[in-house]
């Protein structure tokens, strides 16, 4: 769908509005696997959805929706860690309820256990492991999100899975992914 200035802004309203109804949790899920804490992942998540609309019109391919609104949340994200502030805060999140169905307690003590070493990961690492693992992206489209160079994201990567398994230790036999609810 081209971006045309004669098209009527109520249909761009109209769209954006579904398309934030259809995705909200998907990013509201990826915020808070990158934050730890929902208050903060309601945060970025609005950032980054009033970073969209303010676009809406300019954005030509529409099948990049996606992608630019998870861009526009890594960001948002990697720029509220630099600030001194937020670094000194200490969120306590509950663990969050799930719609995919009922968790036995075995599952829920490995989600909540992987959510806890995730966050004692560094943002950046944390940031990749999320682009690769949660959003299945590939080393060039996380590189291009959290940008920065192809090798970066591959040693954010490798170290912080690392960081993880020695975090989690037995427990890490399972691919991350599982470990993070929700794909998209």
């Amino acid at each position: 769908m081209p971006s045309d200035t004669s098209e009527d802004p109520s249909d761009d309203q109209e769209q954006f509005s579904e398309f934030y109804a259809a995705r909200r949790d998907v990013v509201r899920r990826t915020a808070y696997l990158l934050c730890g804490d929902w208050h903060w992942a309601d945060d970025l998540t609005q950032v980054a959805f009033m970073r969209l609309a303010v676009s809406w019109r300019k954005v030509r391919d529409r099948g990049a929706l996606d992608a630019y609104v998870r861009t526009c949340l890594m960001r948002c994200y990697l720029s509220e860690t630099r600030r001194a502030w937020r670094r000194r805060e200490a969120s306590h999140a509950e663990v969050p309820d799930t719609t995919a169905g009922p968790d036995t307690v075995e599952q829920s003590a490995q989600r909540t256990a992987f959510t806890a070493a995730l966050g004692q990961l560094p943002p950046r690492q944390r940031a990749a492991l999320v682009c690769r693992y949660y959003h299945d992206l590939d080393i060039a489209a996380t590189a291009e999100a959290l940008r920065c160079s192809e090798g970066t994201v591959k040693s954010h990567t490798a170290r912080g899975l690392a960081r993880l398994k020695q975090l989690l230790g037995d427990d890490f036999e399972q691919r991350p992914a599982a470990m993070m609810e929700g794909r998209s």
